[in-house]
């Protein structure tokens, strides 16, 4: 034997056990995305690829467990099952009403070649529209519980696409803040990623990473390092519990007592972003609704006067945390055909008995008990009376001590509902905390608006009195700043909407130009116009809409019939038109009818929409657009009524931060 042929053998020898295994691949039913398992000696490994494309390079995975040590090296792989899953199921709330599970599932056994022998299975599902995977834990006789200290799951993407993301300080967050448009490679090392975070490849090809099925386990965050290759690996980082020490390696992070599972590590993926939009992946990966009896369960919209500032007209009686206060508000609703009203707050101070500074619990709070002067009873029952649902505000801390007795109040006083608020984390404690919530609000026949507070991620499946989720930042910031933009907007459907429902506090009715724009507590002023305003009624996603200025901001003004009549529940959805960060077109179906919503950012722009999604027939069209002096006045628009089919393509004249929103129905 040569020597050369005897260093290539000595080489080969040397790398087998690292290069061993085959591929195991998992295709989505079309067949264009591809998820390629690899077992190697090192780690478990996979790829990605999209259209033979590959987005996600070789990127492996582990978990490291106090204790036990690192799940990765030295593992058996077992024969994998493979099979396909094409179920169809409904949604009590949604952004459609029927959605498809379709996929090819992979369940991956993978066993410990130590003594331990510990088992984990690696479950894969592929999608047309994306990829999920998650770790399952068993039920075995030699491993009954763990404590996690790392998730090391990694994403080597390819082609440094461009990143679209909210980048945070550390793991304490509302999860409020403005995103960054930025090259993968630019991010700094260990820079802290929200999810969803968007991905754009040179060639259009888009890829967001989420996660779906947060229960009973810390929420997920990336930070990026470069490897030696000169590529970019994303790595997964937990909200550590609490007193921990952040991201340092070693504090813990996930305590489960097996059988557990992960939660799904999600990438949407497709050459149009609307895709994205559309998916259902989500849900699909969550379990079916738990709520034996949906029939209370009403989505709608709301009031939330505390954005307005609690304004009330000249009156004969005094303004405050009063029965006459709120039947003012009930019944502007009753009028008006809005669902609900909040009922929060007047002169910073709760509607219920709080010793504490700045909404604060202190050692008296009391989310059972109203204020002096405040008849909750007496409010419920009037507002019942007027077909006007009551729901509440409370921060969090002031209900979960005693979540069942003061869910009990709340039901027997017959309230619709409530906002939970100022959370500001998801570490493992407060993931748990949330599903107790939803889970004693269900027995009380209470929906829940989570503000404060993490990514949906899609557990309004399994618990539909989730009505929505804040987790960005929206135009409640009008009372204190400026920065809820029209560019901030066009950030929104292209990441955090990706996660759902999306909580904003819509509806503000005075829109200024820019340059006359201040701050203003009460009455705040609005960038933008109001048609675009309008438009963010069908662009975004929740099922508790808000209507959150004062009663005569709305009285005779052009485009109020509109937020009357919207939906906050959907049977179909459709992106027509999208341009990250610059422009976007969704229409929404309820039954035969169609919402059209239009938004740009900034740029002022005209672009076409077709309407070749409609069924036969023909459609009354009430479009509402940016009026010619929208610039002087954003206030201003048009509205005209028109007959349309499916032949018909339209022109859209948007102004800088306008928008056109439409309804169509059918004739």
């Amino acid at each position: 034997m040569k020597i050369n042929q005897l260093l290539v053998l000595l080489f080969t020898i040397a790398i087998s056990p690292v290069l061993a295994q085959k591929d195991i691949p998992v295709a989505s039913p079309n067949g264009r995305i591809v998820f390629l398992f690899n077992l190697t000696k090192i780690a478990p490994t996979y790829r990605v690829t999209f259209d033979k494309k590959t987005l996600v390079d070789r990127s492996e995975l582990s978990l490291v467990f106090q204790g036990t040590g690192v799940f990765g090296p030295n593992l058996i792989q077992e024969k994998p099952a493979i099979r396909v899953i094409d179920e169809t199921y409904n949604l009590v709330v949604g952004k459609v009403k029927t959605a498809r599970n379709y996929c090819r599932e992979a369940v991956i056994p993978l066993v410990d070649k130590a003594d331990s022998k510990r088992r984990i299975n690696l479950v894969v599902r592929v999608f047309d529209d994306g990829v999920a995977f998650r770790y399952e834990f068993p039920k075995q006789s030699n491993w009954s519980a763990y404590v996690l200290t790392d998730e090391n799951t990694t994403f080597r993407l390819t082609q440094n696409p461009t990143v679209h993301a909210l980048f945070l300080p550390n793991f304490t967050s509302s999860h409020e803040g403005l995103y960054t448009t930025i090259p993968l490679g630019g991010i700094k090392n260990d820079t802290l990623m929200d999810m969803p975070a968007l991905f754009e490849f040179p060639d259009k090809t888009y890829l967001a990473i989420t996660e779906a099925a947060l229960n009973d386990y810390a929420g997920m965050y990336l930070t990026k390092k470069n490897a030696p290759s000169g590529s970019s690996v994303l790595t997964s980082q937990l909200s550590p519990l609490p007193n921990q020490s952040g991201r340092a390696s070693g504090s813990e992070k996930v305590k489960a007592v097996l059988p557990h599972q992960t939660p799904w590590r999600v990438m949407l993926i497709g050459d149009r972003v609307g895709t994205l939009i559309e998916s259902n992946i989500l849900t699909s990966l969550n379990e079916p609704c738990k709520i034996a009896d949906v029939s209370w369960l009403k989505p709608g919209k709301t009031t939330f006067p505390w954005w307005n500032g609690n304004i009330t007209p000249d009156t004969t009686f005094a303004p405050g945390n009063n029965f006459d206060t709120q039947k003012y508000y009930i019944d502007f609703c009753a009028a008006n055909h809005i669902e609900y009203h909040s009922v929060v707050e007047y002169g910073l101070h709760e509607w219920y008995v709080n010793d504490g500074a700045g909404f604060v619990p202190g050692p008296g709070v009391n989310a059972a008990k109203a204020v002096p002067g405040l008849d909750m009873q007496q409010v419920c029952d009037y507002a019942k009376s007027k077909g006007v649902g009551i729901r509440v505000w409370v921060f969090w801390s002031a209900l979960y001590p005693k979540l069942e007795e003061v869910f009990t109040q709340y039901e027997k006083w017959g309230l619709s509902g409530l906002m939970v608020d100022f959370m500001d984390r998801d570490d493992q404690e407060m993931v748990n905390i949330q599903t107790e919530i939803l889970r004693s609000a269900a027995r009380h026949k209470l929906h829940i608006q989570f503000h404060g507070a993490y990514k949906p991620t899609g557990m309004h499946r399994t618990y539909p009195n989730e009505l929505t989720r804040e987790a960005t930042l929206n135009y409640e910031t009008a009372k204190w700043s400026g920065v809820a933009t029209p560019d901030h907007d066009l950030s929104f459907p292209f990441t955090r909407l990706l996660a759902g429902p999306m909580d904003m506090h819509l509806g503000g009715f005075r829109a200024v130009p820019d340059d006359k724009y201040k701050v203003q507590y009460t009455r705040p002023l609005m960038h933008g116009t109001r048609c675009h305003h309008m438009a963010m009624y069908v662009v975004l996603e929740s099922y508790l809409g808000m209507v959150a200025d004062y009663p005569d901001a709305y009285k005779n003004q052009p485009g109020f019939e509109f937020l009357k009549q919207v939906p906050t529940i959907w049977d179909e959805v459709r992106v027509l038109n999208a341009d990250v960060n610059q422009y976007i077109t969704i229409a929404r179906r309820t039954g035969t009818d169609w919402y059209i919503g239009s938004i740009t950012n900034s740029t002022a722009r005209e672009i076409s929409v077709k309407l070749d999604f409609l069924p036969a027939g023909n459609y009354t069209a009430e479009l509402y657009s940016d009026a010619p002096d929208v610039a002087r006045n954003p206030n201003h628009l048009t509205q005209q009524t028109r007959t349309v089919s499916r032949a018909d393509v339209l022109t859209v004249k948007m102004a800088s931060g306008g928008g056109q929103v439409m309804r169509l129905q059918k004739q």
